[in-house]
């Protein structure tokens, strides 16, 4: 399948800058593949669409996003960097993305900063440093870290919450603030207790804390997974073909409870609502039989899923998700959902901006059932 079918022209005014509030006002597009009725609805409304019952199963990502987005200094030369926390290696190494104006070389130093501001552009350098020791390409570095403070413990003190480059992009565009204190809260789900992600799981954040114990009240379990979204999740298609993508690793567990329940669910003929792609991503990624697995399940998962592909869905029963970017897996991943399809993906994307919906992290919402 070639990459450009998943392109698709989307007007700049429909990038959503901001999140909904509240959380659960964001809108609702709900795509029934049986008949090929959509309605426009609320997040709110999911209780009551009728699409939901009771034994019904629930599944959504738990992880947080750290504060990943940092500032840095060329020690060498005092050029300024922007850098994205991606992952440790290990205690000492981490692997990071980096943008600076020239060429950064393998030895070179770079030292943390705090967050510059309109009064104080040239931030003082931390003593904590990272020294880049090879290329990974795209941006991506391996670095050796040289601090004493703990990583974890450094990014929650300088910091910022890693919002996509195009929320930036627009809200400058737009003469809005960039990263605020808001972010911090409203770029992480009411449930996020799991560290570790680098990007929302941004279906989950629609749900507020009323939504659920009114999704509760009508029988619907909840249970959880933890993918700690990296560059598997966000990195565009940027091969001629989906099938010259090579895609990111990723980490994943899915609780014992939540692999009992998924069996449970099967067996007395309920459905699951799979909340967000990268729930889809961790719960897809299981091996079969899931009632063979002892304990929790833990793996790192390189799955990808796009039409054509030698896949089949096994617990994905519906879908609440976001609208994604073009040329994008997630796209892709909605796109090979039984009953969809590239066609029919595009016809929903066209209906959705007709119907002028938000797009993208902050964006509004589909629900394919």
């Amino acid at each position: 399948m070639r990459a450009d079918t998943l392109d698709y022209h989307l007007p700049d005014r429909l990038i959503a800058t901001r999140p909904a509030e509240p959380r659960d006002a964001a809108r609702l597009m709900v795509c029934h593949r049986d008949t090929g009725r959509i309605d426009h609805r609320h997040v709110r409304d999911l209780p009551g669409l009728g699409v939901l019952k009771a034994g019904d199963l629930m599944i959504a990502n738990r992880t947080r996003v750290l504060p990943a987005h940092f500032h840095a200094i060329r020690t060498a030369t005092a050029g300024q960097v922007r850098g994205l926390y991606l992952q440790a290696d290990d205690g000492q190494h981490l692997q990071v993305m980096l943008e600076t104006r020239g060429k950064l070389r393998p030895g070179e130093h770079i030292a943390f900063t705090t967050p510059p501001h309109d009064t104080t552009p040239n931030q003082a350098p931390e003593t904590a440093a990272l020294e880049l020791t090879r290329s990974l390409g795209g941006g991506r570095w391996q670095a050796r870290y040289l601090g004493d403070e703990p990583v974890p413990s450094l990014l929650s003190r300088i910091g910022q919450p890693p919002l996509p480059p195009y929320i930036q992009k627009a809200r400058k565009a737009r003469d809005e603030p960039g990263i605020t204190a808001d972010d911090v809260q409203r770029y992480n789900t009411v449930f996020a207790d799991v560290p570790g992600s680098v990007a929302a799981p941004t279906a989950g954040l629609h749900f507020t804390d009323e939504l659920l114990a009114r999704l509760a009240r009508l029988g619907i379990h909840r249970r959880h997974v933890t993918l700690h979204v990296g560059l598997g999740t966000f990195m565009p298609v940027r091969a001629d073909t989906l099938d010259e993508h090579d895609i990111h690793e990723e980490w994943l567990q899915v609780p014992a409870d939540t692999l009992a329940h998924l069996a449970r669910t099967r067996e007395a003929g309920g459905r699951t609502l799979v909340v967000g792609t990268t729930s889809v991503r961790a719960i897809e990624s299981l091996p079969e039989p899931i009632v063979s697995i002892e304990g929790d399940y833990t793996a790192s998962t390189r799955l990808f899923i796009y039409p054509g592909a030698a896949f089949r869905y096994r617990f994905t029963d519906m879908l609440l998700t976001n609208f994604h970017l073009p040329r994008s897996t997630l796209l892709a991943m909605v796109a090979a959902l039984p009953g969809v399809g590239i066609d029919r993906l595009h016809a929903w994307y066209a209906e959705a901006i007709a119907h002028e919906y938000r797009f993208y992290s902050y964006g509004d919402a589909m629900l394919i059932v």
